[in-house]
């Protein structure tokens, strides 16, 4: 493991319920690193550095992981499914306890967090942490602009007025427009719904982005591990 920074791995150690509550013992003085009374946002190396609270040593976490996979259009999002549909489980190694961070329905695509620590699992999904999630999106014809303002304004749906998404990256075109729509909500099916409460076809939906983790060039079926900015900026 490389350097993090303090409050992150006490939170990630478990001797810190939250990062915000690690800040809270680095600056009350309950925290050592090498036997010096530690500062807020030093790096430690996990792997060297002797860090302590209230004089008791905080062991380096064992036995986490953390994936980005590129989900393919056709599979579901879940580690079992009991009519033997193709599920993330068969593209991913077999780790106790690994579980998709969210969900992305059978046809989306895109970028899918996995991991076995609940602790980050559940700070990523609740929609207090307001992790953004972006999504290319892919419409038929080239949509009137009223379409695209009223989508942009947050729609009404049955289960309540969506947040005001931001859209990007708008490429139109006669057969097909293109164009980037980032939320922090997770409701189910959302971005769909919300497409055909303002009268846009979606063609394709694909996630590109969880908070700091790019899909990139990452290949269909294919994953990585999460490296440790990505897993800072998350919240670890």
């Amino acid at each position: 493991m490389s350097a993090v920074r303090l409050q992150a791995f006490l939170a990630r150690s478990g001797a810190a319920p939250s990062r915000r509550k690690a800040e809270e013992m680095i600056r009350a003085g309950r925290v050592r690193v090498n036997g010096r009374v530690a500062s807020l946002g030093e790096r430690v190396d996990p792997s060297s550095d002797r860090v302590s609270l209230d004089g008791r040593r905080v062991e380096p976490p064992s036995g986490y992981a953390y994936y980005a996979l590129h989900k393919p259009r056709g599979y579901l999002t879940t580690m079992r499914d009991d009519f033997g549909r193709r599920t993330v489980a068969s593209l991913m190694p077999r780790i106790p306890g690994l579980v998709p961070v969210g969900r992305l329905d059978r046809d989306t695509s895109g970028l899918l967090l996995l991991t076995n620590d609940g602790r980050l699992a559940h700070r990523i999904a609740h929609p207090s942490s307001r992790v953004e999630k972006e999504y290319e999106l892919v419409v038929r014809g080239d949509p009137p602009q009223e379409a695209l303002r009223r989508l942009a304004a947050g729609p009404t749906l049955e289960d309540g007025p969506m947040l005001p998404p931001r859209l990007s990256h708008l490429r139109r075109g006669p057969r097909a427009t293109t164009f980037h729509l980032t939320i922090h909500e997770g409701r189910k099916r959302i971005i769909r719904r919300a497409c055909a409460a303002t009268g846009l076809e979606l063609l394709s939906l694909r996630r590109v982005r969880v908070g700091p983790v790019l899909l990139g060039d990452l290949a269909p079926g294919r994953y990585r591990p999460l490296s440790e900015e990505e897993l800072e900026g998350l919240g670890r």
